[in-house]
């Protein structure tokens, strides 16, 4: 609600009393402009300064433009959508008539003041309104079952389902798909089975490098010291002697050429 104030000043030619100057209606336009209609005089001579204060303006329903009050029957014209009858502003239907014109594969739907273009169904080549049941020509894939243009289920039709070997159908919305079955894979538009990558079995040491081989033979060699350092240490001459004869074979390999090229290997991080 508004406030405002308002004065109203008339010059007459003859005193008067307030009582004499009155007015029926004031007019409001959704804009909150005001004035006056259907203004009356009865004025003797004589000047009159009359100040109205804190007159309450009240908006116009959202149907009206312009109105005499704040009902929906005092409307005095009508914005864009509506009409004007008998003081109140009534929705055109838009879909009713010429005006709503949507573009193809969509219908009108009217809303307040106005009116919105919509999609039809999926299922629907044109349509009267929502819904697979207001179709005016069922779209491919689907066929008019009842009162509705409802999905095909291809894969139950020989005639319409896969026909390649090794081959699965599956039905999908308006259509049907042609999968390869578990173990398949599609080449050359074929299903063919699906060939497993073949690895070769190799030995345990098969991938040993020949240096690593012979640190392998070191590393057996010193056990067997090991032992026959344990039992010579008992005081056993046999022991002993062997003990002694594998110490100097390591030795020699060791200081040899063949010693040296596998102690640079390692130096070298191979």
């Amino acid at each position: 609600i508004k406030q405002i104030n308002l004065t109203l000043s008339l010059l007459t030619q003859a005193p008067f009393s307030k009582d004499m100057v009155f007015w029926s209606k004031f007019l409001v336009s959704s804009s909150g402009q005001m004035g006056m209609k259907n203004l009356h005089r009865n004025l003797l001579q004589g000047v009159c300064l009359w100040s109205l204060l804190a007159v309450q303006v009240s908006s116009c329903p959202d149907s009206c433009s312009l109105c005499s009050g704040p009902e929906n029957d005092q409307c005095e014209e009508c914005r864009a959508g509506w009409t004007l009858h008998n003081k109140i502003c009534v929705d055109i239907d838009e879909c009713g008539t010429q005006l709503g014109n949507c573009p193809p594969n969509s219908y009108c739907f009217n809303t307040e003041g106005s009116f919105e273009c919509r999609g039809c169904d999926v299922a629907c080549v044109g349509c009267m309104g929502s819904g697979p049941a207001r179709c005016r020509k069922c779209a491919s894939g689907y066929r008019l079952t009842g009162s509705k243009c409802l999905d095909i289920d291809e894969c139950s039709d020989r005639v319409l389902a896969c026909h390649g070997l090794d081959e699965i159908c599956t039905n999908t919305e308006g259509s049907f798909r042609c999968d390869c079955a578990e173990g398949f894979i599609r080449m050359d538009s074929v299903c063919v089975k699906k060939q497993l990558p073949h690895f070769e079995e190799k030995g345990l040491f098969e991938d040993i490098q020949d240096d690593e081989v012979e640190v392998l033979k070191q590393m057996f060699f010193g056990v067997v010291l090991c032992a026959l350092a344990t039992l010579a240490a008992k005081g056993d001459l046999v022991y002993t002697s062997v003990f002694m004869g594998a110490l100097a074979a390591m030795a020699g390999y060791w200081l040899s050429d063949r010693g040296d090229r596998l102690l640079d290997s390692f130096v070298k991080g191979r």
